[in-house]
């Protein structure tokens, strides 16, 4: 089996690191947080003692990190990924980031004798616990043909966005569009609530009608309305909305690059700036609602 090297297992991470474990791969394994780290090994996974030691025996390198700064640092700073990984290797990393940093690690990589596709992902917390995520790939195709094993032990679709950064762009705008129909959703429960209307009742009016949508139906943000989603346990797990805010960042970087309107991913942004600066960046993305409603 391949050996693998995982590094960054926050709340995405690790379950995908545990899916590669269970799917039989050999895996070395870096986080700052011990504990994550601690998971890993104790299930059969090396625990490394720096990103250095993770991935210079390593044939594939795969990385979940929060932002940019933390991608260029990993992959081009002196103790990181490019300085100590084999050549020919395959690097594979899940962050969402900017296209332009996407493209600055890739080139660097090629550049070292590394081939390395951008595969940000979607399908949340529950998705990378069950592998069933989807990777939105960016890079050569021949890169994604030696990853497809790898990605099919963690997910269950990959689509080919183009080249370098692509993946990241696709993934942008997918997620400029779910911080708009969460913001919107929710925003529709409470005046229903408000006119006196059960939350459950009117989503299930709603999936059954043309306001359906993925937020309304997997993901509901209204406490108790479904058992699993994060809003009926405290917003706690999931996506965070300081990492949304994060993404809605990227699309108006994006949007203001190719000089493209997003007033609706702006007003979202705008949103979630606020929802943050009232103290709700840790809690689930979905927690959007408490801007509406007072319990």
């Amino acid at each position: 089996m391949q050996h693998i090297a995982f590094i960054g297992l926050g709340n995405m991470g690790a379950p995908m690191a545990h899916n590669l474990q269970r799917a039989g791969y050999r895996l070395s394994v870096f986080d700052l947080s011990a504990a994550a780290v601690d998971s890993l090994s104790s299930a059969g996974a090396r625990a490394a003692s720096s990103v250095a030691d993770a991935v210079r025996e390593a044939d594939v390198v795969i990385t979940m990190l929060p932002a940019d700064r933390h991608v260029r640092e990993l992959y081009l700073g002196e103790s990181g990924v490019l300085k100590n990984a084999l050549s020919g290797s395959l690097l594979i990393d899940c962050s969402t980031i900017s296209a332009d940093v996407a493209r600055e690690v890739a080139s660097a990589a090629a550049t070292a004798g590394m081939a390395m596709i951008d595969a940000p992902v979607s399908g949340g917390t529950a998705g990378a616990a069950a592998g069933t995520l989807t990777f939105i790939v960016g890079g050569d195709a021949a890169a994604l043909d030696r990853a497809r094993p790898v990605l099919g032990s963690m997910g269950k679709n990959i689509f080919h966005a183009g080249g370098a950064g692509a993946g990241q762009v696709a993934k942008i705008c997918n997620n400029m569009l779910l911080g708009i129909l969460m913001a919107g959703t929710a925003e529709a429960l409470n005046l229903g609530v408000a006119h006196g209307l059960d939350p459950k009742v009117l989503s299930d009016i709603m999936a059954k009608s043309s306001g359906r949508n993925w937020a309304l139906e997997l993901y509901n943000p209204w406490p108790g309305v479904m058992e699993n989603a994060p809003a009926s346990r405290g917003y706690s797990g999931g996506f965070g909305a300081s990492l949304m805010l994060k993404d809605l960042g990227l699309s108006q970087q994006a949007a203001a690059s190719a000089q493209t309107a997003t007033p609706l991913g702006s007003l979202a942004r705008q949103l979630y700036q606020l929802h943050q600066q009232n103290g709700n960046g840790a809690d689930d993305f979905s927690s959007i609602l408490r801007l509406y409603h007072r319990s």
